[in-house]
């Protein structure tokens, strides 16, 4: 069983996202989701991948060649009438399988170290209230409630 296999750190490496990971991000995605949510992938990739993000904001983690977990986000500098820059951290997953292995763990890591290299502040990011894993990933990491920003909705 995978669960009780420890995995052997050396094998692990933690790289830019690259366009030929799509299909391998979606099927992550989908393991959480229960939909193939290509179209969002497609757009989002197109737009990570831009020079100015790629090597900061989307890391893939790969297992022994094997992709296994990836997180994206931008840089945003004064959007929102905010004067600090911030990361926001739009997407992260875990192949199931690979779960409880501190890959997730380690691809924030990366994350908030390029980010915070490029000047960001703080990092932001939306959670369901409903999904517990990732709020106890999230405390863990060190996100707690903004002190500065409320997210806003508007049903229609």
């Amino acid at each position: 069983m995978l669960m009780e296999m420890k995995l052997e750190p050396e094998k692990l490496v933690i790289r830019p996202l690259k366009k030929e990971d799509l299909e391998e991000v979606i099927r992550i995605d989908e393991e959480y989701t229960g939909k193939r949510r290509e179209e969002y992938y497609r757009r989002l990739m197109k737009e990570i991948l831009e020079p100015e993000y790629a090597l900061i904001t989307s890391l893939a983690a790969e297992y022994d060649g094997k992709l296994v977990g990836f997180i994206a986000g931008v840089m945003f500098s004064g959007e929102f009438g905010i004067p600090e820059n911030i990361a926001y951290l739009t997407t992260i997953g875990v192949d199931k399988s690979f779960l409880k292995h501190g890959i997730g763990r380690e691809l924030f890591r990366q994350f908030a170290t390029n980010v915070k290299a490029a000047g960001a502040q703080k990092i932001h990011t939306i959670v369901e209230w409903a999904n517990l894993n990732l709020l106890k990933f999230f405390s863990r990491a060190g996100f707690k409630l903004s002190s500065t920003l409320l997210n806003l909705e508007l049903e229609l």
